[in-house]
């Protein structure tokens, strides 16, 4: 086995884990909403082609901190559940299972992965459809797809058959790269601490599963599914067989979320220093653009930096030791030192500690409630005014036509009391006088007949 073999198997590897991390910390940037957007979303239309921006986004899963507590948990349990499938079922037909389950996911992940990089480097833009299932006016299911959407599921129906046939590792790492890209989407952090209690939790995880036991190694090498990337030690061994050298996506998929958190992070403080707020117009500096402009990445670019030196230095451990080592116990701090360091570096600890994009979207959705009972409170209803009770009760819209006749007749009694009192202003001076007398006059002759 060549030296020269192992070391380029070593930077397959290192690009293989970084290309993900980079491309899909980018996908999770989402489009930068404006008022348009919130007009058209107000009028319940659908958008007409798949570059609009009411196009669905990408769902997501928010991590927050109780979530992150319990990831060595859930993993723990997941990795000793397989540990103990495959040592006492049949290797075989548990890969079996395991194989079909991964092919349906693959199919659909590369779908969307592919898609969305069609899209991205062509800018192109085609008919949008929409499929839903009602009952109730309730959506039980809901699909938005172009033919983009179609012609890319039937490649990826054609790779994963090709794979579950050959086994071939290059479609394997196709499909590892796929998944990573899309659990980097999928998964958000919802702020920095949560991050932090994720790497330092599966820090640990980690140590204990690869160094205090042989279940970590046991299972990556029985499990037949795309759940690491391999490059061959060498392409022309000796014996025929080839050796691999191998990195789990967790190595790939928990650090990439995070690096994530940070690009997101770097864009929210660019947006905020440039007066950016939802659901308004957007700034001059951004013309026009929702997305693909440029802003300061510090955070971002110190925690790339930071994952390629831990992986360089698992790498070079694994190699001078010849044994597997567990990548988090190197990447893990070196994620959050980036962070910290940087943050301390540029005095913007507490704001970095304070970070939360849950806090900002539960921000949004009140001031979306505010806005729409402001509409509601504009908008006066009509009101049906009844002229026995002096109350006012809204009308329906069945009884508009006789609330006007009604008000028509009001308008005519008030007319002729108007009339009237007119008519008694204009009588002469002097029969006002002579009825002010006689009025007196029987005034008192009614107290003279008291008197008596």
């Amino acid at each position: 086995m060549s030296s020269t073999g192992i070391y380029i198997a070593y930077a397959a590897i290192g690009s293989m884990a970084l290309a993900p991390i980079y491309f899909g910390s980018f996908f999770t940037l989402d489009r930068l909403k404006s008022s348009e957007r919130k007009k058209r979303s107000r009028s319940g239309e659908f958008p007409e082609y798949s570059d609009s921006e009411d196009e669905d986004e990408d769902e997501s899963e928010t991590v927050t901190s109780e979530d992150a507590y319990m990831f060595p948990v859930y993993g723990s349990i997941a990795l000793f559940s397989m540990y103990m499938i495959f040592k006492y079922l049949n290797k075989d037909w548990v890969n079996l299972l395991l194989s079909g389950y991964f092919a349906l996911l693959g199919v659909v992940v590369m779908t969307q992965i592919s898609v969305r990089i069609s899209k991205t480097l062509t800018g192109i833009k085609l008919p949008l459809f929409h499929v839903a299932l009602v009952h109730r006016s309730k959506a039980l299911f809901e699909m938005r797809f172009t033919y983009l959407h179609v012609a890319m599921v039937v490649v990826s129906s054609v790779i994963t058959g090709l794979y579950l046939w050959s086994k071939n590792w290059v479609l394997s790492n196709a499909f590892g790269l796929a998944l990573s890209l899309s659990a980097i989407n999928m998964i958000r952090l919802d702020s920095f601490k949560s991050g932090m209690i994720m790497l330092a939790g599966l820090f640990v995880y980690d140590i204990f599963w690869v160094f205090g036991t042989e279940v970590m190694v046991s299972v990556a090498k029985n499990f037949e599914a795309p759940i690491k990337v391999v490059a061959p030690k060498t392409l022309w061994p000796d014996d025929g067989k080839l050796q691999f050298t191998m990195l789990g996506l967790g190595d790939i998929i928990v650090p990439g979320v995070f690096v994530a958190l940070c690009l997101r992070f770097d864009r929210q403080r660019y947006l905020d220093s440039i007066g950016y707020a939802k659901d308004k117009r957007l700034p001059a500096v951004l013309k026009g653009r929702h997305r693909g402009f440029r802003f300061p990445m510090p955070y971002f670019c110190a925690c790339l930096a930071a994952y390629v030196a831990g992986l360089t230095t698992t790498i070079v451990v694994m190699h001078v030791f010849k044994a597997a080592q567990p990548a988090l116990l190197y990447l893990s701090p070196a994620c959050i030192l980036s962070v910290v360091s940087m943050a301390l570096v540029r005095g913007e600890l507490g704001i970095v500690f304070a970070y939360n994009e849950e806090s900002d979207k539960k921000k949004d959705s009140d001031t979306k409630e505010h806005e729409g009972d402001d509409e509601s409170k504009s908008k006066k209803p009509v009101h049906r005014y009844n002229l026995r009770h002096q109350t006012a009760t809204p009308a329906s819209a069945g009884e508009l036509a006789d609330d006007e006749q009604e008000n028509v007749a009001a308008e005519h009694i008030l007319d002729d009391k108007v009339n009237s009192l007119l008519s008694e202003d204009q009588t002469t001076p002097a029969e006002t006088r002579s009825k002010s007398g006689t009025s007196k006059v029987k005034q008192r002759g009614k107290s003279k007949t008291k008197k008596h």
